[in-house]
């Protein structure tokens, strides 16, 4: 993995010689396999060197791996966390109901990064009449049921294949710190949304109390991420591309105890003791619900009808 020239800021453009160092570089390329670029695997603690900008409050790389590198990447990533998607999408529904109850329209939605598409069919029982995802991984697609690769798009997110101004909803779910321009993706969804439509994301907050004491062996310390947000990064990125009613806040995830366990920095050997016994005393399953640092921050386009509500 090779690093491109250095960048600014990629939400507010401030130069990167501004920037106070975050993380030195922590890369092992020996350690790198097919789920380096999975979702929801299991915590690897590898990072680019990562800047924090002083206007805001961006942690970013600064180097960052070239775009066709991290298309080949995510392409050819490996998915074995069906049941943890599962999850997620449950999680992201009940999230984002507020949002729902507030548009003119449940008419057509978009979801980037979609992996196996779960969390369109939920949008479906909804009420949205047309659904569409798009998805870089092969492996995530192929691991989706025929009526949902129906849905998805593979490749890596291009406006250019959608009509502007089709779009009642555009969801981004942990995504936005993997790509290497998260402004012009947070822009062109604003291109594709119709008046009053809504953007909503889901991304980590660096600075939430679980990540801060973690530190470097917090899971979002991770080759994934080329970016890390906060509070004031993302109504930064909101404001500055033009969407109105900006609203962040943070949310509880629901997952099961091994999953959980999988996310702890403890040693390999231990987290499979523990896997054994939750297992054997058929905890491993058990579903639990935690506010882990995750937040969830939704923009509306200018425009729409007068009762449309944020």
């Amino acid at each position: 993995m090779q690093h491109s020239a250095s960048r600014a800021c990629p939400v507010c453009g401030t130069p990167a010689a501004r920037a106070r160092l975050f993380l030195e570089e922590n890369l092992d390329r020996s350690r790198l396999s097919e789920f380096s670029f999975a979702s929801r695997k299991v915590p690897e603690f590898m990072c680019h060197r990562l800047v924090q900008c002083p206007t805001c409050d961006l942690v970013y790389a600064d180097q960052p791996p070239g775009a066709d590198e991290l298309a080949q990447a995510y392409h050819t990533a490996s998915y074995d966390s069906s049941e943890e998607a599962n999850d997620a999408a449950a999680a992201y529904i009940r999230a984002i109901r507020p949002v729902l109850d507030g548009l003119g329209s449940r008419g057509r939605a978009l979801e980037i990064g979609t992996g196996t598409g779960v969390f369109l069919e939920h949008l479906q029982g909804e009420g949205f009449r047309d659904v569409v995802g798009v998805e870089p991984s092969a492996a995530a697609i192929a691991a989706a049921p025929p009526h949902r690769q129906a849905w998805i798009r593979a490749g890596m997110f291009d406006p250019a294949d959608f009509e502007p101004e089709s779009f009642d909803l555009i969801c981004c779910f942990m995504t936005m710190e993997h790509v290497r321009d998260p402004a012009a993706v947070a822009r062109a969804a604003l291109r594709l949304l119709r008046p009053g439509g809504a953007f909503v994301t889901v991304t980590h907050d660096y600075h939430a109390p679980v990540n801060r004491l973690l530190g470097r062996r917090s899971p979002i310390i991770d080759i994934e991420h080329l970016q890390l947000f906060s509070s004031d990064s993302l109504r930064y990125l909101f404001d500055g591309v033009g969407y109105e009613r900006f609203r962040v806040r943070a949310f509880r995830n629901r997952y099961s105890l091994r999953y959980w366990m999988r996310l702890t920095p403890v040693p390999a050997a231990l987290k499979r003791a523990c896997d054994a016994v939750m297992r054997s005393s058929g905890l491993a399953q058990m579903k639990l619900a935690a506010n882990v640092g995750n937040l969830i921050a939704v923009g509306r386009k200018p425009g729409g009808a007068a009762g449309d509500r944020a």
